[in-house]
């Protein structure tokens, strides 16, 4: 196909035109494939029944690639008034001012996205009208290396804590190192709380775990212990949205997996790509735990009890 042409591709109800399908934006690298940018666009569609109930209501931080992944990056937090007037956008906050966030409401609008050569898409924990109450709380499990083994183990040993908290829990893979942990809330918690409440289980796992576990936020003082990183839990603050796709060789995607996978000796961050992601989300792994939202209040409790000040 030559890369100038204009392809229109049907996604809803809307016809979306995506220009320079043919253009290489993952080359093939060794044992990666090449994806050009009607390729990302197919799997977008494909991925969007899937993704879009992640994405829809949430102000979106876009990271795009117009070169590819070899070229400049950009990271879009403002829409641009060159954006077609049917894309939901949403006015939110900032410190001395605003930002006019792109929100995904449909399938069109992924593909308009994957259009602009938007590789990742990167969501709030809140939604449009409820912005300073988080129903999603983030856990990335990031190694100090490529040790995969290293984030297994901190998933189990997070998993069962949370367990003892009462809380449900999912687990993604990031498509980038590690591994994510999502916990569903009610919403009722202001971000203050949620991202206090997520940094004392963290810090509560890692002083049990000292040499494997940390929460330092410098580098130089992690060592080779996997960090337990809650920072996506601040105000503004965003987390890799389920199924996008990364922008590393062979184009992997941060895909949904249940907790039984966790042993897979197959499993690594970058397991699935755009070529079998979509397959592995329609296994359901998360079945209704996205619905089963908590509050903090309990689960604050019970770790105010494990770390010795409560009851």
């Amino acid at each position: 196909m030559n890369g100038d042409e204009v392809r229109r591709v049907r996604a809803g109800h809307r016809t979306v035109e995506v220009h320079r399908p043919g253009k290489v934006l993952f080359p093939g690298e060794g044992k990666a494939k090449e994806y050009t940018k009607g390729d990302l666009v197919d799997y977008y569609r494909s991925a969007a029944p899937l993704m879009v109930p992640h994405l829809r209501g949430r102000p979106l931080m876009l990271e795009r690639h117009p070169d590819g992944i070899d070229g400049p990056r950009f990271v879009q937090k403002n829409t641009p008034q060159s954006y077609p007037d049917w894309i939901t956008r949403v006015e939110v906050p900032k410190e001395g001012g605003t930002v006019l966030h792109t929100v995904c409401d449909d399938s069109a609008t992924l593909v308009y996205l994957a259009d602009q050569a938007c590789l990742t898409v990167h969501r709030w924990l809140s939604l449009v009208g409820r912005i300073e109450l988080p129903d999603r709380l983030v856990f990335d499990l990031d190694p100090a290396d490529d040790d995969f083994a290293a984030v297994r183990e901190a998933a189990w040993l997070l998993g069962e804590l949370l367990d003892r908290l009462k809380l449900p829990s999912a687990l993604m893979t990031t498509g980038s190192r590690g591994l994510h942990v999502i916990v569903p809330l009610d919403g009722r918690s202001d971000v203050d709380e949620v991202r206090t409440f997520a940094r004392d289980v963290a810090d509560h796992l890692a002083d049990a775990h000292p040499d494997r576990l940390t929460t330092a936020a410098r580098k130089k003082d992690r060592g080779h212990r996997l960090y337990l990183d809650v920072g996506r839990n601040a105000y503004a603050q965003t987390a890799v949205a389920p199924l996008s796709v990364r922008a590393r060789p062979g184009a992997p995607v941060a895909t949904p997996l249940a907790w039984t996978q966790l042993d897979d000796p197959g499993l690594s961050a970058r397991r699935w790509t755009i070529s079998d992601a979509v397959e592995q989300a329609r296994t359901d792994p998360w079945g209704g735990i996205m619905r089963m939202r908590r509050a903090l209040g309990p689960a604050r409790r019970r770790l105010d009890a494990a770390r010795g000040r409560g009851a």
